[in-house]
């Protein structure tokens, strides 16, 4: 049995589990990721739906910031070079969101109780930041490699060209595009599955499980 029939077998089980296990076992295949985690499907669907960002672009940054880890924080500063002291920022949480940015869409959103290690809230956020970004820049909801840019240095230092010195973020962009690429054409093959899951049909999954750029 393959790894996407696997994951899709194992949904009734999975569903019980899935809030107490930790991150997917996979995370190269967005098929193995959304059979694990039935419910993320949903939360990424309905956050294409509010904001136009679509499932693929919107899990792509986020494997890259996170790596699917609630919990994520970046590297502690050291102290003498061997003793952790605090956070190199306050990045938190499956996308990677600074105290400052979160504020900023919880006060935007309306969405006061959001939490960074709820998915949900992540990845509606992470959308939600894409859509910013093509109102201010222009980058279309599709353009992975610029959409993860702009999400990185923000607004402001995409504008003034802040990556153009970051050979190593350069390089983290253009694996965010080829996930991407490869999510998407991973959901070409499973989708099918996944939206006939009598789980989803509330949410309207078949008109927008691909997202749109307006």
């Amino acid at each position: 049995m393959g790894k996407i029939a696997k994951g899709i077998a194992a949904l009734p089980i999975l569903l019980v589990l899935a809030a107490c296990a930790g991150p997917p076992e996979d995370t190269a295949d967005i098929c193995v990721v959304f059979g694990e985690r039935p419910r993320w499907y949903r939360d990424a669907v309905a956050a294409a739906g509010r904001w136009g960002m679509p499932v693929h672009v919107q899990m792509a940054i986020m494997r890259q910031e996170s790596d699917f880890r609630p919990l994520a924080r970046p590297p502690r500063r050291k102290l003498w070079g061997f003793i952790p002291t605090t956070w190199m920022s306050s990045a938190y949480g499956y996308a990677q969101a600074t105290d400052a940015t979160w504020d900023w869409y919880r006060r935007t959103t309306g969405r006061r109780g959001a939490d960074r290690d709820d998915f949900a809230d992540a990845t509606d956020f992470i959308a939600w930041y894409g859509r910013v970004s093509r109102e201010r820049l222009g980058i279309s909801l599709w353009d992975a490699y610029n959409q993860y840019l702009a999400y990185h240095e923000g607004h402001g230092g995409y504008r003034r060209g802040s990556f153009r010195d970051k050979p190593w973020l350069l390089r983290a962009a253009r694996r965010v595009a080829q996930t991407a690429a490869r999510y998407r054409d991973q959901l070409a093959r499973c989708r099918g599955v996944l939206e006939r899951s009598p789980w989803y049909w509330p949410f309207n999954v078949r008109a927008r499980a691909a997202g749109r750029d307006e």
